[in-house]
Formats: structure tokens, sequence, C-alpha cells
């Protein structure tokens, strides 16, 4: 029988046993400062090992929306995140004080598909302040550090990068 994980995050079950995952209160801040439906994302993440979390990437790769018809012609205005080994492109805009991301990334590349897969459902209905307060290492939050290769873990970086310098630039106009 499953025993009830404790409320006060994180914690993680190791051989039947509930425990604390991060002890740093500074990783706690770190993801109290994300919207909650990427905290879900990230405990969700934080609650199996590291292959399933791979598994969980391709889950979130296969479920990122295309590119709406409206900006498949604009596809020379987004912008490209040049850090990621494969072709990345973002598009953001601001709609009644939300934000909303916007890629355009092959199917060929499931690392940072299912990164943005994960950043598209973890910020949904967030406000610019919100999304610019999120940390800039989500991945590491997320454990993706002990699944996949520092070179890859470069451009995730980069994406939440360039996601809050569009947001920044929306919001100061």
């Amino acid at each position: 029988e499953r025993s009830t994980r404790p409320r006060r995050y994180p914690y993680v079950t190791i051989q039947g046993q509930w425990l604390l995952f991060m002890s740093t209160s500074a990783n706690e801040e770190k993801v109290l400062a994300c919207p909650e439906a990427l905290q879900a994302i990230i405990e969700e993440f934080q609650e199996v090992d590291p292959r399933d979390r791979l598994e969980y990437l391709i889950e979130y790769a296969m479920d990122l929306p295309d590119l709406p018809e409206r900006l498949l012609d604009e596809r020379d205005g987004m912008e490209q995140v040049h850090e990621c080994m494969s072709p990345v492109y973002l598009f953001t805009e601001i709609e009644d004080g939300i934000a909303h991301f916007y890629f355009d990334i092959p199917t060929e590349a499931p690392t940072v598909r299912g990164y943005a897969g994960i950043l598209v459902e973890g910020l949904e209905g967030a406000t610019p302040d919100q999304v610019l307060a999120m940390p800039d290492d989500v991945y590491m939050l997320l454990g993706l550090h002990e699944a996949i290769t520092p070179q890859r873990l470069r451009g995730l970086h980069a994406l939440v990068g360039y996601m809050k310098r569009q947001v920044r630039s929306q919001v100061t106009g």
C-alpha cells in the first residue's frame, strides 16, 4: 500500500520512505518562484528516476502544439535560439496580460521540443511578471541535468533566457 506523500514540498520516495529531495531552501524558493502549473510538472519529474524523466520529456515533446496557422508564414520573423543544437524558433506575444509562447521545433529534436512543451504547459496563463520571476535553471529543478548531456543543457538554459528577453521586450515596448 502506497503511503501518502507529505504535503510540504519537495519529497521523493525511496524504498517506501518519503525523504526530502532537495535540502536547500534556495532550491525550494526557486520552485516556489514558478507558476503553480510549472511547480506541478517539477514535482512530477522529481518523483521519478532519471530514465523515467527522459520518457516524460518525450511525452511533452509529442504534446507540444504545432505552430499556429497564422504564424506559419511569419517564421522568418521568429527568433532563432542559436545555442540549441537543433533549429529552434520562438515567438512570444502578450495578450490581455498573459504571456503566450509558440515554438517551431522539429520532431527530430525531442529533448528541446520536450523542454519547450514543459514550459508551454507550465507557463499557460502566466503573467509577464510570473515568467520573469521564474528561475533560469528550471531544467535543474526538473532533474534533467541527471539525464541529458551538458551541451544540450546549455540550449535549454538559453531557451528560458530568450523567452524572458522577448517578454521583457514586449512589456517595455
